[in-house]
């Protein structure tokens, strides 16, 4: 094994439990929609927005990424033209606040990626984003997580266009660090977007659960990313 991909929310930092999802994104448009009314240019009805919100709270079917500006466009009814970006990067950034503001780097993501460092192995993450939102805006996270000195390199799903568990955004990954699947390894928390994406173009996979929810997985599973280097020694070729 030469390289150790890993995703972002709850395999290396904490954001938010799934139930909790919706209460952060109503706590994004409410923001959104403030602010737009601060600076006079909120045309739409609150109605209008709880209805918007309903018909773009989804992914696509096939995991084609729905970029998070057009859906506050869709939402808000903005013009979405080239002289609108930084107004609409403005937009992302209060609606992804409250999920910002929750962010946690696990104790063991540091000291686990800096030992595979050591031992000369490639890292990567390989990472949805909430809603389609920016690349940019979560490299910035990367970076406040103090975790992107110690990748070889960052692929969000905006980056791709593709969302895990479409093969798209590992053989994307997979380019971008040069390296074959059978010389990586992947590590998430997700059943279905971690571990069989990356079964699906030939990488070997480890579920991280955290909780203990899955103490009868079919695959590798470890509770703690502390369990990896051991599972790893000798691995290297």
């Amino acid at each position: 094994m030469k390289a150790v991909l890993f995703d972002l929310g709850g395999t290396l930092a904490d954001y938010y439990e799934r139930s909790e999802f919706p209460e952060i994104v109503r706590q994004g448009i409410a923001a959104v929609e403030a602010y737009l009314n601060d600076q006079g240019i909120l045309n739409v009805s609150s109605d209008d927005i709880a209805r918007r919100l309903k018909e773009e709270d989804h992914e696509a079917d096939d995991h084609r990424v729905r970029p998070l500006e057009e859906r506050l466009a869709a939402i808000f009814q903005l013009d979405t033209s080239a002289k609108s970006d930084a107004r609409m990067m403005t937009l992302c950034r209060l609606f992804m606040q409250p999920i910002y503001a929750r962010s946690r780097r696990y104790d063991d993501a540091l000291p686990v990626v800096r030992e595979l460092r050591a031992r000369e192995f490639k890292t990567e993450i390989i990472s949805n984003t909430s809603w389609g939102s920016p690349a940019a805006l979560w490299r910035e996270e990367i970076e406040r997580l103090d975790l992107a000195p110690h990748m070889d390199n960052v692929v969000f799903c905006r980056d791709a266009g593709w969302r895990k568990p479409a093969r798209q955004i590992f053989e994307f990954a997979l380019k971008q660090i040069d390296m074959k699947a059978q010389d990586c390894i992947f590590v998430g928390d997700h059943p279905e977007w971690d571990v069989a994406g990356a079964e699906a173009v030939g990488m070997e996979a480890v579920l991280i659960d955290r909780q203990g929810n899955l103490p009868g997985y079919r695959t590798q599973r470890i509770t703690s990313l502390c369990e990896l280097p051991e599972r790893l020694r000798g691995g290297t070729r």
